[in-house]
């Protein structure tokens, strides 16, 4: 039999195995979602995501005096560790599953906290020491951070795909203009047109990329406003909001929204 450790939470006692980083909450997420059979592992962008909120909560959490300098640390150093590609095979949680990401995000936690106590030379699973509620998920909600980190996948996502496309999109105008002598014919509803260059062609494959970027690239504006941290620093340290932790780790022009923005009403209706 594996060797596992034992793990407790309000309904009781588990056994984890010992090798994992995950701890009882994800085990029994895994066990009340066996929906689709799909690890969120399968989204590396959204697993750094929740690892770059993780890191820029410690950091803030530390410059606000409420957590350990050593615990930021550790979290951050194991936060950089997931987002240099490790631990992704940690996120086990199912990619459906119910709460508004409760079970993503303590799945995030859980990791996070082992690995930075590893870091600290503790072994996994002894959360007197730092805790992944108590520390990794301090003056946070699911509700802000799954959000939150579904933007920040979403926003890497486009700008790949977009700097994907415009390679595309050079290729084809150099092709048109490689083509520019080529007469064809052209062809509507399956019949012979009017003639054309094949480099007029391959130029109207080229503009249609262009548009298509603008149109991607036109969904930026509401990815970019979070409502992450707002209440809890708009009503303890409003001098706060905005501090550039998180800018500082996603290396991206987020903005923290209006109090009465649609980015808050839709946090607050999920609570």
């Amino acid at each position: 039999m594996a060797p596992t450790r034992v793990e407790h939470d309000l309904l009781g006692d588990r056994a984890v195995p010992a090798e994992a980083y995950y701890g009882i909450h994800t085990l029994r997420a895994v066990e009340n979602f066996p929906i689709s059979g799909t690890q969120i592992s399968i989204y590396p962008d959204l697993v750094n995501a929740l690892a770059a909120i993780k890191k820029a909560a410690a950091l803030a959490n530390r410059d606000l005096g409420m957590l350990d300098p050593a615990h930021a640390d550790a979290i951050g150093a194991a936060c950089d560790e997931i987002r240099a590609g490790h631990l992704h095979a940690e996120f086990v949680v199912d990619v459906i599953q119910g709460g508004a990401g409760t079970s993503t995000n303590m799945n995030a936690n859980e990791v996070i906290a082992n690995r930075a106590l590893e870091l600290m030379g503790h072994a996994r699973g002894a959360y007197a020491h730092l805790h992944p509620n108590t520390h990794v998920n301090m003056s946070q909600s699911t509700n802000d951070v799954y959000p939150t980190a579904l933007k920040l996948a979403a926003v890497t996502g486009i700008r790949r795909l977009c700097a994907a496309m415009a390679t595309l999109r050079s290729a084809f105008e150099a092709k048109a203009t490689e083509f520019a002598d080529i007469v064809k014919i052209g062809r509507t509803q399956l019949q012979d047109a009017v003639p054309l260059t094949l480099g007029q062609e391959f130029s109207g494959y080229a503009t249609q990329v262009a548009n298509a970027i603008v149109r991607i690239e036109m969904t930026m504006p509401g990815l970019l406003e979070l409502a992450q941290g707002l209440a809890h620093r708009s009503a303890t340290r409003p001098e706060l909001v905005g501090d550039g932790h998180f800018l500082s780790q996603t290396n991206s022009p987020f903005q923290v929204c209006a109090a009465d923005s649609e980015q808050c009403s839709v946090c607050r209706w999920y609570r």
